[in-house]
């Protein structure tokens, strides 16, 4: 049976003669040690979120709107398995016409398993046991596959789970991804493509392998087009360079091909839903598509990193949450190094030319270097508008380089200690000097604990249900601000009524429908504007209130019956006074304060 491991560097173990000792072998040190790396990455992932668990009130502070979209959809998932509510749209947000949660994040393979946590405990809870819980498990997985299949040794295998879990990307996007930093299942995905050689159970591990891509298909679709096509230049890698490999390339295609297939009858349906469902929308924004990597961004140090500046990651970067290319100079360097170093190593030679492609990719269509357009077009311009990619913000192929150089910190320390052991002699050299290259690569990039903030506490208004008389007969809750990317905060309110308070509007991915947009059907983040939609948009960035004209109080009459609003809401916000007041001349109805919220009843508006 061809191996993984038969790709691996001059002097790692084979997979037919593991070398024997405590550390290779299943002894009492060895599951030992096998405890302490999962500790480890326990107590990495606690520190990390820190600030979330030390007060129940505190927020994601960078990326408060996606925090709140991902415990409405925590909630979601509770929905659908307590009321059977259909899992891939929603009528509770953006009322009428509902959300295609398939062309969202809705992360119903986790949001489901998770149920019982987020009805006990609630959504906040739920979010950050997943943001938290989705990090340990991934440095968990990265160390057993590199332990048991790839390395076959646990220092190294540990070394490169750490940095695959914890690396600068992978801690940008605990800013309230979730989805992104739960990666556990792509070491799955590697492990069950890896086992397709193996003869007379093509059909099973066929099988075994589509499961794990349904699952990571509800996780998130942009991190499995990453793995398939890592997994493809890889595997396309050792077929051209070992001739082991290439025997066995039958049995590998058959159970590849019952993957696809099972796959394909499990995913139709729901990707029918995400791309040609209610709410579909054809890619993104050239806007969004624009989001790329600085060029000189993969030699800083992000501002999560213990080296990083907040002012020069800003510089570089979009927003906090997408600092995919922060590696620093010495890492860079290292990595550089360890290519030459392994040159012979088919493997390596893969990782390395796959981590050049995904580092160009990011680039977007131009190159931008230190903040300024360079005027060069780089490989991804010809590729944005095509089908899929056009879904793909180009900075997150960025994100796909951290594993590839947490594989190739794993490779080179095992070079090294198989190096230190065919040289007793200059054994105690080799690990200092590997001590001391490690420590200047990584010591800058070691993570700190996310910032929060706190948030205000749900109104006494929603969670007594007080607002259940203003929505019978299929009526939603106006929120103000309304719910958009900028202010997410009513999707909170409404998780914690299980989703039961119907919103109108929301945060969410939906196709632009208006008439005079130069990009239909593209995606917006929230739904289209309505004339009064702008108006309170308006006050909540300024703090003015519009000019007030008759067509004005015509618009909000039609909008609030499209919307089908009950009750307009309005909690604590910075330009309360001037929302309450730009509220009550344009709808002609006077306000009481309820459970810490003002409300307007316009039903007779609306009946």
């Amino acid at each position: 049976m061809t191996t993984p491991e038969s790709g691996l560097p001059a002097g790692a173990p084979r997979s037919g003669a593991p070398e024997s000792g405590p550390d290779r072998d299943g002894s009492r040190r060895g599951r030992q040690v096998d405890a302490l790396a999962v500790l480890s990455f326990v107590a990495l992932g606690f520190w990390v979120t820190a600030r979330l668990w030390l007060d129940p009130r505190n927020g994601v502070r960078d990326n408060r709107s996606d925090q709140s979209q991902f415990e409405w959809m925590m909630a979601h998932g509770a929905r659908v398995l307590t009321h059977f509510a259909y899992p891939f749209t929603s009528h509770q947000m953006n009322v009428p016409d509902g959300v295609n949660l398939m062309a969202n994040t809705s992360v119903l393979s986790v949001s489901l398993p998770m149920t019982p946590v987020t009805l006990l405990f609630g959504p906040r809870a739920s979010f950050l046991l997943f943001l938290t819980f989705g990090m340990i498990a991934t440095g968990v997985a990265w160390y057993f596959l590199l332990s048991r299949v790839l390395v076959r040794s646990r220092g190294p295998a540990w070394l490169g789970a750490a940095f695959c879990a914890f690396g600068p990307a992978m801690v940008s996007h605990a800013n309230a991804h979730p989805n992104i930093v739960s990666q556990f299942v792509v070491p799955l995905i590697i492990w069950r493509t890896l086992r397709l050689t193996e003869p007379g159970r093509w059909l099973r591990n066929g099988v075994l392998l589509a499961l794990v891509i349904v699952w990571q298909a509800f996780l998130n679709l942009e991190i499995l087009l990453m793995t398939a096509i890592g997994l493809g230049v890889v595997v396309a890698a050792l077929a051209i360079g070992r001739r082991e490999t290439r025997r066995h390339a039958r049995t590998f295609l058959a159970g590849l091909g019952v993957a696809a297939a099972v796959a394909f009858v499990l995913l139709a349906y729901p990707l029918y839903v995400q791309f040609f469902g209610p709410g579909a929308y054809e890619g993104l924004s050239r806007l969004i598509r624009g989001y790329s990597s600085d060029l000189a961004s993969f030699v800083a140090y992000s501002r999560e990193s213990l080296a990083g500046n907040p002012r020069t990651a800003a510089h570089l970067a979009k927003n906090p949450t997408e600092e995919n290319s922060f590696f620093g100079w010495a890492l860079v360097v290292l990595v550089f190094a360890l290519v030459w170093w392994l040159r012979r190593s088919v493997v390596v030679l893969g990782l390395a030319a796959l981590g050049l492609l995904f580092a160009i990719l990011s680039l977007g269509r131009e190159v931008i270097f230190d903040g300024r357009e360079t005027g060069i077009p780089s490989l991804w311009a010809p590729l944005e508008d095509l089908p899929i990619l056009h879904s793909v913000v180009p900075t997150r192929w960025a994100l796909a380089i951290t594993p590839i150089i947490g594989l190739l910190l794993a490779y080179g320390a095992e070079h090294a200690r198989a190096l230190a052991a065919r040289h007793p002699v200059a054994r105690p050299q080799i690990r200092f000097a590997t001590i001391t290259v490690l420590t200047m690569a990584l010591l800058p990039i070691l993570p700190t604990p996310l910032p929060a903030t706190r948030f205000d506490p749900i109104p006494q208004f929603v969670t007594s249900g007080a607002w259940r008389t203003y929505t019978s007969g299929g009526r939603s809750v106006v929120t103000l601000p309304l719910p958009d990317t900028n202010y997410a905060e009513p999707l909170r309110w409404s998780a914690a009524t299980r989703l039961d308070m119907p919103l109108a509007r929301g945060y969410f991915l939906g196709p632009d429908t208006r008439p005079s947009s130069k990009e239909r059907g593209v995606a917006l983040f929230s739904a289209p504007f309505r004339p009064t939609s702008s108006f309170f948009d308006t006050i909540r960035r300024t703090g003015a209130v519009p000019p007030i004209t008759p067509q004005s109080r015509v618009n909000a009459v039609d909008d609030l019956r499209f919307w089908r609003a009950g009750v307009v809401i309005l909690g604590p916000h910075r330009h309360a006074d001037a929302l309450r007041r730009g509220t009550t001349e344009l709808t002609g109805i006077r306000p009481f304060f309820d459970g810490g919220v003002w409300v307007w009843d316009v039903r007779s508006l609306t009946d």
